[in-house]
């Protein structure tokens, strides 16, 4: 039997994105809603509990009004913020560890990481496993994204060539306060003891993502940049949507562009630096393998099984 699948928020840009990857596939069954019903609870609910596999692209409150919907036994894949820390949920890094990627296939419900923790935790968690970061190293993480992981709204401002205010700047901070809802998820997922200080920006891209974690190497229970590199080559022994750079190729690196990957749905980690300081460098497409790209591949593993 064909799996139906029904995107609830499937007209916002993740949503879009999704579609733009399955529409066409024969494998599965697209359910959709008309853009005018978009809000009519009862025709959600009805979709909610048709399909097999539903994925949410919608404000936290209003995925968790949409899991509470669903009355038999629809699996859940969940783009929110609202479920990433909940241990009843499965975190929808397929990466994270061995094995990881057949509790997805197995789970009921999934939560996609958020664009900057993918990044950020696919270069600390490797590191904690293995015991050459601590798990009360106190981290800094930089990063900048595409504008299109802020939504409609901040897409439209960007856009709008009439506009000149700070919206429209070339690059600009934001989440100065050092609040920012991907802290939990990094600090729990990356094994950290300690919330990391993260600063994000976003710059005059559609797509497209760096993420850094500039380290001390006297802070870290490594000897070399060679051995934190070591780490992170072996834990993605094998992976196919994340790639460890060789330090060969990074060395060779002038400059990084943060539009790279944008378009795929994979993830290049580096490893800059020298004998007493390295930079931790995640590049991805913020709607990639920063979500809708993670997305389906957790509805791949999903539909079929196992990894």
């Amino acid at each position: 039997m064909t799996p139906k699948i029904y995107i609830d928020g499937e007209h916002g840009t993740t949503g879009l994105q999704i579609i733009t990857r399955i529409s066409a596939r024969e494998d599965l069954k697209l359910l959709s809603i008309p853009h005018a019903d978009r809000h009519d609870v009862e025709a959600r609910r009805r979709l909610l509990n048709e399909a097999d596999i539903a994925i949410l692209c919608l404000p936290d409150d209003a995925a968790i009004e949409a899991v509470a919907m669903i009355d038999g036994d629809t699996r859940v894949i969940d783009a929110s913020t609202a479920h990433r820390v909940d241990p009843d949920w499965t975190f929808g890094f397929a990466e994270l560890d061995p094995g990881h990627a057949n509790k997805i296939a197995s789970a009921t419900r999934v939560t996609n990481p958020g664009c900057y923790s993918t990044g950020a935790i696919a270069l600390i968690h490797p590191l904690t496993a293995a015991g050459v970061l601590p798990s009360d190293a106190l981290l800094t993480i930089n990063a900048v994204s595409g504008y299109s992981g802020g939504g409609k709204g901040m897409i439209a401002q960007m856009e709008d060539a009439s506009r000149n205010d700070s919206i429209s700047a070339p690059h600009f901070l934001y989440a100065v306060g050092l609040t920012h809802k991907h802290v939990p998820e990094i600090t729990l997922y990356g094994g950290l003891d300690h919330e990391p200080l993260f600063s994000p920006s976003v710059g005059r891209f559609a797509q497209g993502m760096i993420v850094q974690v500039p380290l001390h190497l006297a802070a870290t229970n490594a000897a070399s940049r060679a051995e934190l590199h070591t780490a992170l080559e072996t834990h993605y022994a094998g992976a196919t949507n994340v790639r460890v750079a060789s330090l060969a190729e990074s060395d060779a690196v002038g400059r990084l562009d943060a539009t790279m990957l944008a378009g795929t749905d994979t993830m290049d980690l580096h490893v800059f630096g020298n004998d007493t300081h390295v930079n931790l460098i995640a590049l991805l497409d913020n709607l990639g393998k920063g979500a809708s790209g993670a997305c389906v591949q957790a509805l791949n593993l999903m539909v079929k099984g196992s990894a």
